[in-house]
């Protein structure tokens, strides 16, 4: 098995930790809880990550390649239900505040408001430099025992760049603010307005415009409802009219004659026709672009150790640790389509068991093994490698990985019955599911019996 991080004291091992978004904070909370030395570098003026949000956009750049972190528009709603998905021993509960949304999917503000009252409760702000933009994490020349260290570079905003040495380095910047574009012909020659829905915060631009939104996701949905209120038309196009939210659109697009589903752009004319697979055309004032996103650690020199391949991040043994610089590089966060923040909350307890050294990891072979395992399973099941890092919100298969890795335990059944309830829903009606739910039996007395709602209160609000 591989030694952990060895050292006389915990709190002489100094972790840094990059990003003070959800997976930062929560990493910092678990590193502190194992007796660790932490500092959290923070490019951004306060905590929030992602939910910080930026009324600003990308203005030089609408594609999104370069700028504004967070991706949050103005009117966004959460799309999975507070109760489920907050810290395992801190809840997402509703604040008596002025200007709160007790709502079961609140607004982005809401969120953001959690995720700041998670970082007092726990005591983390004293460990956070804002404002300091991590330039470079590198290897530094290694102790007398062998074990790694890191060099990192960081430059606080009107101050000069410093460098630090520390035991181990966690990532956790998150994965959403890179925008992965399409390739598409004419798209270098189109003269009209085309974005990356990173850029997107409100529809008034868009106001008597025809509109075509490329990729049907929960995002390319959502901006199409919203665009239809201002829009002229707005052109929704999938590569494939059987994709899970494109049939949920269905319903939306017998609703309203200005919204359209279209099958997948061929070519754009710099006239501002936009050609689809079947021949169809439209012309077009703006093209919004709601592709995903790409991952981006522009400050990791690793000499090739870890690598980004058509957004595999690896080799990484189970998402977090490359087995030739574990355990002192380790990463928080990668996978995606998983119940947020708690399965972050997993990784995050993982990696400071590791670094205390309450628990081990399997030799660099073995743990080489296993990625390549995971791999050729992958490929063998015809699954895109951009697919890696994904769970599919299977949550048998997240709790087994929580139980597997650090003994985390399984989520309450009602916890997965309220969720799974809302996933259906969002299929069923992405337009009406946050304010139309209705509980079962089991979720309505668990809800009292946690004391997220009085007697009655919730099946008498959703009957």
């Amino acid at each position: 098995m591989l030694n952990p991080i060895m050292s006389s004291d915990r709190s002489s091992k100094k972790v840094c930790v990059v990003g003070a978004g959800m997976a930062g904070l929560a990493a910092a909370r678990e590193l502190r809880r194992e007796g660790l030395d932490v500092t959290v570098l923070e490019q951004l003026a306060g905590v929030g990550g992602q939910w910080l949000y930026d009324a600003a956009t990308d203005a030089g750049d609408p594609l999104g390649m370069a700028g504004v972190h967070s991706s949050v528009f103005a009117s966004l709603r959460i799309n999975g239900p507070r109760e489920s998905i907050g810290f395992s021993d801190f809840p997402f509960r509703p604040t008596n505040d002025a200007g709160g949304d007790a709502r079961r999917y609140p607004v982005h503000g809401e969120l953001l408001r959690y995720i700041r009252d998670f970082c007092d409760a726990f005591g983390l702000m004293d460990a956070v430099r804002l404002n300091t933009t991590v330039t470079r994490v590198a290897m530094a020349p290694p102790r007398r025992d062998g074990s790694l260290r890191w060099a990192v570079r960081s430059k606080r905003h009107g101050e000069a760049e410093t460098e630090e040495v520390f035991d181990a380095v966690v990532v956790a910047i998150g994965h959403y603010s890179q925008p992965r574009l399409p390739t598409i012909d004419g798209m270098d020659r189109w003269r009209r307005k085309q974005l990356h829905s990173h850029s997107y915060r409100v529809p008034d631009s868009f106001a008597s415009e025809v509109v075509v939104i490329v990729g049907c996701s929960v995002s390319g949905a959502e901006l199409a409802l919203e665009l239809r209120r201002v829009a002229k038309e707005v052109h929704l196009s999938t590569k494939s009219t059987e994709e899970t939210i494109t049939s949920a659109m269905s319903k939306s697009v017998a609703r309203y004659e200005n919204l359209h589903l279209r099958p997948q752009v061929e070519h754009l004319r710099e006239d501002g026709t936009v050609v689809f697979d079947d021949g169809s055309f439209v012309v077009a004032d703006a093209v919004i672009y709601c592709t995903g996103y790409n991952y981006s650690f522009p400050f990791l020199d690793t000499n090739g150790k870890v690598t980004v391949d058509d957004n595999r991040v690896g080799p990484l043994y189970e998402h977090v640790f490359p087995p030739e610089l574990a355990p002192s590089l380790s990463f928080v966060g990668i996978p995606g389509k998983v119940v947020l923040p708690v399965f972050i909350e997993v990784q995050a307890r993982w990696v400071a068991q590791v670094l205390s050294g309450r628990r081990t990891l399997p030799s660099p072979e073995e743990m080489q093994r296993a990625v390549e395992e995971h791999n050729r399973g992958m490929e063998a099941a015809g699954l895109p490698k951009r697919w890696t890092h994904d769970m599919f919100l299977d949550l048998e298969r997240c709790d087994d990985y929580g139980e597997r890795i650090c003994g985390f335990p399984r989520m309450e059944q009602w916890k997965k019955e309220i969720f799974v309830s809302s996933l259906s829903d969002m299929v069923d009606d992405i337009e009406n599911f946050r304010d139309g739910y209705h509980d079962s039996d089991l979720v309505r007395d668990a809800l009292r019996r946690h004391g997220w709602t009085p007697a009655e209160e919730d099946d008498d609000a959703h009957k």
